[in-house]
């Protein structure tokens, strides 16, 4: 929704009229009016990663809500659809085709959601993160845009070097239990090795107070916090970044330069984390540990190892930075300009 919203509201500033299409229990419902959009509901569940039950429900209401958003589009006389995929673009998506109106699609994962596969063919442009991306698009039809990201990460200017090694550990704003439980694991390390290392972990609402009444023990510097409001600010701090690699993180990273160890969430659709964290491994700017492998040992390994080789570490960041690309929802508004001439 936060690339969505950015492109929403570029368009907005050039004058036109912008509406949303999603679900009463998405976080669409919260966020569009919010942000002061109009927002048409539909109703429509996933195909991906459900039970048959729910597999049928939702193959029984695609005809009907295609046919609603095709009538949609044609009353609010539609110039373009911009989707970023999801179950609920399937409706729309297909009504614009059908309808014979322009679709952009922005593909902010290594490797396209299931909407995007299914529809990639037919789109009239598709705006990528990364160049490996473009093969699932029909050529001449892709650009490598990247996702739009708050301007506060590109200003991110390099960390100056410190005795004392600063960690940030996030799991997202619901925390990770996995990233989490690494963390906990690993203060005994450092302790006893009397490594100068700072800690900040946010670690979602669930498991805070247990993790702040254990780092408090540990005797360890840094703070642990249910949620961070500035994240910028705390990526300024930050020496390396331990955290999931979904496409608004590893936007993030590259925005800020940031050296990482990435951490993808096992059960993501269709492994677009993994396909995400192998392509900054690739490029050199982070270094891969898949969730079944990351303990406290791991982890103490990993920061141990580039708290020493900061040569190392400048060059993950230099290599995350090249893979940043601002002007992201710019760019997205002026293809979708270019498209409805």
């Amino acid at each position: 929704m936060i690339p969505s919203l950015a492109v929403a509201r570029e368009l907005d500033r050039r004058g036109h009229e912008v509406f949303f299409v999603g679900t009463e229990r998405g976080v669409e419902a919260r966020m569009v009016p919010a942000a002061g959009f109009q927002l048409e509901l539909i109703r429509i569940g996933g195909l991906k990663r459900v039970g048959m039950v729910q597999r049928l429900a939702t193959l029984g209401q695609l005809p009907l809500s295609t046919l609603r958003m095709y009538k949609l589009l044609r009353r609010r006389k539609t110039s373009a659809v911009f989707s970023m995929g999801g179950y609920a673009a399937g409706p729309p998506v297909i009504a614009a085709l059908v309808a014979g109106k322009p679709v952009v699609v922005m593909e902010p994962n290594a490797a396209p959601g299931f909407t995007n596969r299914r529809i990639g063919h037919f789109v009239t442009r598709a705006l990528v993160s990364f160049p490996e991306t473009e093969r699932y698009f029909p050529r001449g039809r892709t650009e490598v845009t990247g996702l739009p990201v708050r301007e506060e990460f590109f200003n991110l200017q390099p960390k100056r070097r410190d005795v004392v090694f600063t960690v940030l550990v996030t799991g997202g704003s619901q925390g990770s239990r996995t990233l989490n439980r690494a963390a906990r694991e690993s203060w005994p390390l450092f302790r006893n090795g009397n490594f100068p290392v700072q800690f900040l972990l946010q670690t979602g609402q669930p498991e805070f107070e247990a993790l702040h009444a254990a780092f408090a023990a540990s005797n360890l510097h840094g703070e642990v916090k249910p949620f961070i409001v500035d994240m910028p600010f705390v990526f300024a701090q930050s020496d390396l970044i331990v955290c999931r690699a979904g496409a608004g993180a590893v936007a993030e990273l590259a925005a800020a330069g940031k050296p990482s160890v990435l951490v993808p969430f096992p059960f993501a659709t269709d492994d677009h984390q993994l396909r995400n964290a192998q392509a900054f491994e690739s490029a050199g700017a982070a270094k891969l540990v898949l969730d079944r492998d990351l303990t406290g040992a791991k982890l103490f390994e990993i920061v141990s190892e580039l708290a020493r080789d900061r040569e190392s570490l400048d060059r993950m960041g230099d290599a995350a930075r090249r893979l940043a690309h601002p002007g992201a929802a710019e760019r997205a508004a002026d293809v979708l300009e270019e498209v409805t001439r």
